[in-house]
C-alpha cells in the first residue's frame, strides 16, 4: 500500500518486532545455549526499549509479538504491546502500524531488536537524517541496512503506509525499490545500527568491541 502524502516527523512511533524469546536466535548457534540465546534476546528488547524511550521525537513504542510472554516483558518495560495472530513479521509490522496510525502516529520507525549498539544518540541520529532530508512533496523513508548490504536493521517511514514493509531475504534492496515505486525519498544510512546479531560471526564482532557486557544488555 502506498501513499502521496507528504512527510511529516511530529508523531513518530517507534514499533519493535520480537517473534518469541523462546526460539530467538536459533541461528547462533553454538556460541549460546537456548537459555542464554533467551537472556540475551530479553535484555536486548530491554535495552531498545530504553534507547527508544531517549529519544525525544518518538512519542510512543510499540512491541509487537505473537508471544505473550514477550509482551508482557514489553509493557513491564514501558511500551505498548500489540498481539499479532500470527508469527510473519511483514503481517505483524502492519498490525502495529495500524495500531500506531489509528493512535495519531505520521510516521514509524521499526527497530529490530537484536542490534547490540542501540542507543537513544544511535537513533536519533537516523531520525535526523530523515529530518534533514525530508521534502514538503514526498513521502520519506530512511534505512539502516545489516553490514553485509542485504538485511533491514532500522527503517523509517512517513507516512506509515508509505511502502509495504518486505523483510526477509534481501529486504534492503525490496524497500529501495518501494519507496522508489511510491515516488519517496529515499535515505540509505550507516552507522552502528548496521550490526546485528544473526549469525556466530556477528555474536564474537559484538562481544570484541564489548556489546554485549551485561550490564549494557541488562
Amino acid at each position: 500500500m502506498t501513499s502521496a502524502r507528504p512527510a511529516d516527523l511530529s508523531r513518530l512511533v517507534a514499533i519493535v518486532p520480537v517473534r518469541s524469546f523462546e526460539s530467538a536466535k536459533s541461528r547462533l548457534g553454538e556460541p549460546l545455549d537456548a537459555e542464554e540465546r533467551q537472556t540475551l534476546v530479553a535484555g536486548l528488547l530491554d535495552r531498545t526499549i530504553k534507547a527508544a524511550s531517549g529519544v525525544d521525537a518518538i512519542e510512543s513504542i510499540v512491541v509487537v509479538s505473537p508471544d505473550p510472554v514477550v509482551l508482557r516483558a514489553a509493557a513491564a518495560a514501558g511500551a505498548t504491546p500489540v498481539r499479532q495472530p500470527d508469527d510473519g513479521l511483514n503481517e505483524g509490522l502492519r498490525a502495529a502500524t495500524r495500531w500506531a496510525t489509528a493512535d495519531g502516529a505520521t510516521a514509524v520507525i521499526v527497530l529490530a531488536a537484536d542490534l547490540p549498539a542501540i542507543s537513544a544518540a544511535a537513533i536519533e541520529a537516523v531520525v535526523a537524517a530523515a529530518a534533514a532530508g525530508r521534502r514538503s512533496d514526498r513521502a520519506i523513508v530512511a534505512i539502516v541496512a545489516d553490514r553485509h548490504g542485504r538485511g533491514t536493521n532500522v527503517l523509517l517511514v512517513s507516512p506509515p503506509d508509505a511502502i509495504a514493509f518486505t523483510f526477509g531475504s534481501g529486504s534492503r534492496a525490496s524497500h529501495l525499490a518501494e519507496a522508489q515505486a511510491a515516488n519517496a525519498v529515499a535515505l540509505e544510512l550507516d552507522g552502528p545500527l548496521a550490526l546485528d546479531l544473526d549469525l556466530p560471526e556477528d555474536l564474537i564482532l559484538a562481544d570484541e568491541l564489548g556489546l554485549l557486557d551485561p550490564a549494557r544488555v541488562g
